[in-house]
């Protein structure tokens, strides 16, 4: 978000956001009320190195669909990209964060999100692993994924809080990450929705994020907020 806009009380922060639903559509408007009350940061994805733009734009997708709002990119050895005939526009919607300014950027992001509360579970085979269907999700938790052929670094291994695992009936030991992902995610967000977790986002985290949905919809909408950050100064 624009960081004129993040050192904007909230009460300032949802005047812009009225404002800005001036150029919305009515039809939008109530798309975006329906979405964002069905949004989570509860649960997140952190991705580490994955650069074949079709798995990172499904998995994009498929984060989208099932009601998460972040994803953690790390960039070590890759570069992040996304094929926009398989996202479907769905990474305007999302709030990524991207770690690859450290000489250690899987540390840097999974240190990041222990400190904000986030358990970390590697989605890899591991001997006292969990299955989607017995992971705990009463506390706040990251899905931790790796390349395909590599998979997790050992320093990403080494720094999981608990190992998570589809279970597999076949000759074949693995699935597609983007598969994993819609699997993993479709059992724990309905999980999540059925518990008596507080899983959604509070006022604050629905006016950012509202913002940031009211933005990618507006044509120029950089120069509609500079106008009124200027006509209303803080």
């Amino acid at each position: 978000m624009n960081t004129d806009i993040d050192k904007l009380d909230l009460n300032k922060k949802n005047k812009l956001l009225g404002h800005l639903f001036g150029f919305v559509s009515d039809e939008r408007k109530v798309r975006f009320s329906e979405i964002i009350s069905l949004r989570t940061r509860h649960l997140t994805i952190i991705l580490e190195d994955i650069f074949q733009p079709h798995n990172a734009s499904a998995v994009l997708r498929s984060c989208d669909c099932f009601g998460l709002q972040d994803v953690h990119i790390i960039e070590n050895k890759n570069k992040f990209d996304v094929n926009p005939d398989v996202a479907l526009g769905s990474a305007k919607w999302l709030t990524l964060y991207k770690y690859n300014n450290s000489s250690s950027n899987t540390e840097s992001c999974i240190r990041s999100l222990k400190e904000k509360g986030y358990r970390i579970v590697a989605t890899t085979p591991h001997k006292k692993d969990f299955t989607p269907d017995t992971l705990p999700v009463d506390g706040r938790f990251a899905l931790l994924f790796g390349t395909e052929l590599e998979g997790l670094s050992t320093e990403a291994i080494g720094l999981a809080d608990q190992f998570v695992k589809i279970p597999m009936f076949g000759f074949t030991e693995s699935l597609n990450i983007s598969v994993s992902a819609a699997v993993l995610l479709q059992t724990l967000t309905n999980r999540l929705r059925n518990s008596s977790v507080t899983w959604g986002l509070n006022e604050r985290e629905k006016t950012n994020v509202l913002l940031s949905w009211a933005a990618a919809s507006i044509k120029k909408s950089d120069l509609i907020i500079s106008d009124f950050l200027k006509k209303n100064p803080s």
